[in-house]
């Protein structure tokens, strides 16, 4: 199966299904995204689990060619940059997050309608083979 089918096969459902979570329970996902950015163990760990999927998918698809494919590419490396911001230097993204959510609670929506839109792109170019 070609890397670039898979994948959107693989992330489109999930983000759809965190962006639908995200829209549908606004209050106790901004909620567990403070509790995140509380606990720098979880901070942390995520930061690792983001590494290790950004890693995988960039080892696996980087295009960069003008195509809905690099929608993925562009995930991979986003979740690289995330991953070692988080693993490097957790305090202070912790401390930007807070910032940012006790500023812009609209943020956590917008993620939401963000991660909707392309997991649904991603689950169409997957599955309906186009």
């Amino acid at each position: 199966m070609d890397p670039s089918i898979f994948l959107a096969k693989l992330m489109g459902p999930i983000l759809v299904v965190v962006g639908l979570g995200i829209l549908i329970n606004r209050a106790p996902s901004q909620a567990v995204a403070e509790e995140v950015v509380k606990s720098r163990a979880l901070l942390y760990v995520s930061g690792v689990l983001a590494l290790i999927a950004g890693l995988g998918i960039v080892l696996t698809h980087n295009e960069w060619d003008l195509s809905w494919q690099v929608i993925i590419t562009i995930i991979g490396w986003l979740a690289v940059i995330r991953g070692l911001l988080r693993v490097l230097i957790p305090q202070q993204i912790g401390d930007f997050i807070t910032r940012v959510l006790a500023r812009s609670p609209q943020v956590l929506t917008g993620s939401g309608v963000v991660a909707l839109i392309l997991g649904a792109v991603l689950a169409w170019k997957g599955y309906s083979g186009t």
